[in-house]
């Protein structure tokens, strides 16, 4: 059985790629053949960082490159792990898993933090749609992958069983996935900061194959946990919640709860969208302003930034109250500068944030949070309640008013 195994993450991955991160990715003909499918395709016009290209202007790469990544880091981690013991893959579930980890994002929305707070299905339940549906279903099956087993390992709600599947959902989401060490350092790369950059290949030498928690570690690898654990921090820090990516985001997230609640759109109009896709659908459909602004890289200023400590965070979590909020704050502000227009205050509050650290630390014998490490769940929480802040956003043309904004704890 090892043997099978071993050549089905072996034989006939014969299609290159060329990545500028890992360099030559093979792939077999057929899984090839996934990313020349329309659905693929579509991830290659949406930004896997959404506006963060406006303050990193190298940051363009794509969902779809981030995707091949992943599957890539997903067969060498396989590779590995069946070297070490893993004798309960099958090729059927190793296929299934390669397909999973290239396939994973492919229900992915444009400027994904816009739409968090949305009523909308998660990307992991339309990614599972689209696989078990027509062309997928089949392209799937043809990679020797079975659809539904595919489509089971990323989306958790599809109701399945059994050991291997358990097993292919924790190395596809944890504290040391493919997923987080591809955008982890493929985002550091593309932004030009040193911070997200991780010793893969120790990392991944290292992991041991556990069937109930996917992955154990030893003490050797604590420091590379922590490494994992202190890059996200820093990335979140200074790239993804930089304060003008959260303008960016904060203005097509507004444009978008406006757009949903007055009818002009439905849900349903924003799935299967790229980043041009949804720029269009709400320039022709609602004639926002502040989608116009942000395509033309008009991004609101920031007023204010309040710790989140010092404010309501039930009432701003709540999308009517936050939108009451925004409106009694305007006209405090109105008192004081020109009358604001419903549309030129934003509020702007981070959506939460997981630091995983669920590894079982197998000569330590205790669970990582436990462990000898430095990063105890006490650490790990502050680290998250630092990067939290609440935000306050206007538009441009009150810049030269900025001095003069208002104490607004007392809104908040």
């Amino acid at each position: 059985m090892k043997m099978t195994i071993e050549a089905s993450l072996t034989e006939e991955y014969t299609h290159p790629v060329r990545d500028v991160l890992w360099g030559h990715i093979y792939l077999t003909e057929k899984l090839a053949d996934l990313i020349s499918s329309a659905p693929f395709i579509r991830l290659s016009n949406i930004f896997q960082l959404g506006p963060v290209y406006l303050t990193y202007p190298g940051a363009t790469h794509t969902r779809a490159s981030h995707s091949i990544g992943v599957y890539h880091l997903g067969r060498r981690l396989l590779q590995n792990l069946a070297e070490r013991g893993a004798d309960w893959l099958t090729t059927e579930g190793v296929k299934s898993f390669l397909a999973a980890c290239l396939l994973h994002d492919l229900g992915h929305f444009p400027y994904t933090h816009s739409l968090k707070e949305l009523p909308l299905s998660s990307h992991e339940s339309l990614t599972g749609d689209i696989i078990r549906k027509e062309p997928m279903k089949s392209l799937v099956g043809q990679t020797g992958a079975d659809p539904l087993f595919t489509a089971a390992i990323i989306d958790r709600e599809i109701d399945s069983s059994g050991t291997e599947l358990l097993f292919y959902r924790k190395l596809l989401s944890g504290a040391l996935d493919p997923d987080k060490l591809d955008y982890l350092n493929r985002d550091a790369r593309y932004c030009g900061v040193p911070y997200g950059a991780q010793d893969v290949d120790f990392i991944l030498s290292k992991l041991n194959p556990d069937k109930e928690r996917g992955v154990n570690i030893d003490s050797r690898l604590i420091p590379n946990v922590e490494a994992v654990l202190f890059s996200k921090y820093l990335m979140y820090r200074t790239v993804y919640w930089h304060h003008q990516v959260r303008s960016a985001t904060a203005m097509v997230k507004k444009a978008l709860i406006n757009s949903l609640g007055s009818g002009k759109i439905t849900g349903e109009d924003l799935y299967n969208l790229d980043d041009r896709g949804l720029f269009t659908l709400l320039a022709e459909k609602t004639g926002s302003p502040l989608i116009e602004a942000v395509r033309e890289g008009r991004i609101f200023a920031q007023a204010a930034e309040i710790p989140i400590k010092n404010v309501n965070l039930d009432a701003l979590r709540s999308i009517n109250s936050r939108a009451e909020l925004e409106e009694k704050l305007a006209a405090e502000v109105s008192k004081t500068w020109e009358k604001l227009d419903k549309n030129d205050l934003i509020i702007d509050i981070p959506e939460p944030v997981s630091f995983e650290t669920g590894l079982f630390v197998v000569d330590e014998g205790r669970n990582f949070s436990e462990s000898s490490s430095a990063f105890k769940t006490e650490m790990v929480d502050s680290l998250i309640k630092t990067l939290y802040t609440v935000r306050v956003f206007v538009d441009q043309k009150y810049r030269k008013n900025l001095k003069t904004f208002p104490q607004v704890y007392s809104i908040l």
